[in-house]
């Protein structure tokens, strides 16, 4: 697997939590299995042995020695270590914006990913991550093609959000290696750049994306960002695989983090999960006796905050609790800090992010929210399955297909009325108590772990 990032080392979002657990996953099916990424200035290299230094990689006439190091978790993680690429404050970009040279420091990734293919772990499958992975099959495809080394060698593209294209100048391709011959419509080209998640979604013998109901959405102009023609091309080889969750980190029958154990035999627990939340949230004790509703996400429009801000009012003025954790764009967290200084009885937020806290929200409320615009699979409403806290969500991507009407609440149109009567609908039946038991239960028996997940990948993996 090639991949930016990979839990523990390196996270930004749920790309990392997939490569960080599905390898191991893998492993457990008889998969031989070793993911590459880079080490950032913030991965240490503590207990790392030091494989290949130097490892000298060639891109457009430019020699650069890069050493790779392996760490092991259940199966072998090298560390691409080039300092004056990787070595940096964040893993994409700072306050400034997204470093300028991100062409170069993900092209070095893909170009290296063949050497170690040659030299350490010699694959029958390259399974590649996102568009920072994406020039590997372009690499196959053009400079490589005539390369006995990777004869019989297939790979496989998973797109885990299509709205990051990876887009750089064209003029860049000889720094990046390629052949110019590749830089045309039906190759790397894209509204006049080079797009690296282009180059996967065409080069690579078949393609994966996180949800069924996702692999479906982004053949329409609605979601395609302008490559549902290429995605439509190849629907034959495009599959939607649901991503697993770590049950080991998020199950409340072991959490570190909550106030309470509990489980499905045994609820008794979610009770003093939600006292502790109102607690350290700072709402006042009457907050026990209503729906506490629970928001741990990303602020952009993206994940449907511009529908909570068109039901901000009647949402905080509601006989229910609001607890958010976030941060993103200035005018969603401009959004929540208002509402909980205009309803401080009822709304509380924390503009960031806490990984302690993100399990408190899932543990203490009863229900979570997410009104996605699109969300390729999402995970925080599979972690409210097992939770017992009730998902309302819009019925998109990974959310559609993992919600079901006997454990969740979905609505079809993005709108902030649909939001509202989506939501309405759960705080109504929160009022029975004996029925919403039986939900929670349903969902808490819900297995999506990586188990499943894998061996989907291990049979596409098999075809290929």
């Amino acid at each position: 697997m090639v991949s930016s990032e990979a839990a523990p080392f390196a996270k930004s979002g749920g790309l990392a939590d997939v490569v960080g657990s599905l390898p191991a996953a893998l492993a457990e099916l008889g998969v031989e299995a070793a993911v590459l990424l880079p080490r950032y200035g913030s991965v240490p290299l503590d207990g790392a042995v030091r494989v290949f230094d130097p490892l000298p990689i060639w891109l457009g006439g430019t020699r650069y020695d890069t050493a790779l190091y392996r760490r092991d978790r259940g199966v072998p993680f090298y560390l691409l270590d080039y300092p004056p690429l990787y070595q940096r404050d964040g893993l994409y970009g700072n306050s400034d914006g997204d470093f300028p040279d991100n062409h170069l420091r993900f092209a070095l990734l893909a170009r290296s990913a063949l050497e170690v293919a040659r030299r350490v772990f010699r694959p029958r499958v390259i399974h590649c991550h996102d568009w920072q992975a994406g020039l590997v099959p372009a690499y196959l495809r053009g400079p490589l093609a005539n390369d006995p080394t990777f004869l019989g060698v297939r790979t496989l593209f998973t797109i885990h959000n299509l709205g990051y294209p990876g887009r750089c100048p064209g003029a860049v391709l000889p720094q990046l290696g390629l052949d110019p011959a590749q830089f045309h419509v039906d190759g790397l080209e894209f509204l006049g750049d080079v797009s690296f998640l282009k180059a996967g979604l065409v080069y690579a013998d078949a393609l994966s994306t996180v949800s069924r109901t996702y692999a479906r959405e982004i053949q329409t102009s609605e979601q395609g960002f302008g490559l549902d023609d290429v995605l439509r091309s190849r629907s034959r080889v495009l599959h939607g695989i649901v991503n697993g969750v770590d049950y080991s980190l998020w199950n409340p029958e072991s959490d570190p983090y909550i106030a309470a154990h509990y489980s499905v035999s045994d609820l008794a627990g979610k009770r003093r999960c939600k006292q502790d939340l109102v607690r350290r949230m700072g709402l006042p004790g009457e907050a026990l006796e209503k729906p506490l509703v629970g928001i741990v996400s990303r602020f952009a429009a993206q994940k449907g905050l511009d529908l909570i801000a068109d039901i901000a009012e009647p949402l905080a003025a509601g006989d229910l609790s609001l607890v958010a954790l976030g941060s993103g764009e200035a005018v969603y967290e401009e959004l929540f800090r208002d509402l909980a200084a205009a309803h401080p009885s009822s709304v509380a937020v924390r503009i960031g992010y806490d990984d302690r806290l993100a399990h408190q929200i899932e543990a203490g409320s009863d229900i979570f929210l997410m009104p996605s615009h699109y969300e390729p699979c999402g995970l925080n409403q599979i972690y409210s399955l097992r939770y017992g806290t009730i998902p309302v969500v819009r019925a998109t991507g990974g959310l559609d297909d993992t919600i079901e009407e006997g454990t969740g609440f979905k609505f079809q149109e993005y709108s902030g009325i649909a939001l509202w009567e989506a939501l309405s609908a759960a705080l109504a039946a929160w009022r029975d108590q004996d029925e919403w038991t039986a939900r929670m239960k349903r969902g808490m028996r819900k297995d999506f772990s990586w188990r499943v997940s894998a061996r989907e990948y291990s049979q596409l993996y098999r075809q290929l």
